[in-house]
């Protein structure tokens, strides 16, 4: 359960680094970005005993999921709505094929608790987004906030699957 918390807090965290990165044009934009990419492949290796295969399919959504999360900020600070939203999409499409990854790879994972859990985490994310290039930097922190609150559910959430799944 800690390291599923540990993996999914890193997660939040190495997104708004990279938002916040992004978005002011910091000098750290490179190492916060690869740092924000390796969290994938620590899911990857985490889930891999369990799940073989399905693990690494999940470290490749993931990986797709921050790359298109980059892609909407980019986008949105373009100010370029037309292809904001074609991102938007992309990237709620990849959230719904990793629900039904993780509910495919566990009978203890629901598909459509899944998709809720993930279309909350897109929603934080891109609201923190929003905030930071409007300029909200209280009301982005306060963002942060539930984000790192539902990231520790959807860890808690994966971690009693597996628990379930293996009686470990």
């Amino acid at each position: 359960m800690n390291r599923m918390r540990e993996l999914w807090e890193e997660h939040s965290f190495w997104t708004r680094e990279y938002i916040v990165s992004a978005v002011d044009e910091l000098n750290d934009l490179q190492p916060v970005t690869d740092r924000l990419l390796r969290n994938p492949t620590d899911f990857g290796d985490a889930l891999e005993p369990f799940y073989g295969r399905g693990a690494r399919e999940f470290e490749r959504l993931l990986r797709d999921h921050l790359l298109l999360a980059a892609q909407l900020v980019a986008d949105a600070k373009k100010g370029d709505t037309q292809a904001a939203e074609r991102t938007r999409a992309l990237w709620y499409q990849n959230a719904d094929r990793i629900a039904a990854l993780l509910a495919n790879l566990n009978p203890y994972w629901s598909y459509d608790l899944w998709r809720d859990m993930l279309f909350m985490h897109l929603g934080l994310v891109e609201d923190e987004a929003t905030k930071r290039l409007m300029g909200q930097y209280a009301e982005g922190i306060m963002v942060f906030d539930n984000a790192e609150k539902q990231a520790r559910q959807m860890a808690d959430l994966l971690s009693r699957g597996i628990i379930r799944q293996f009686r470990l």
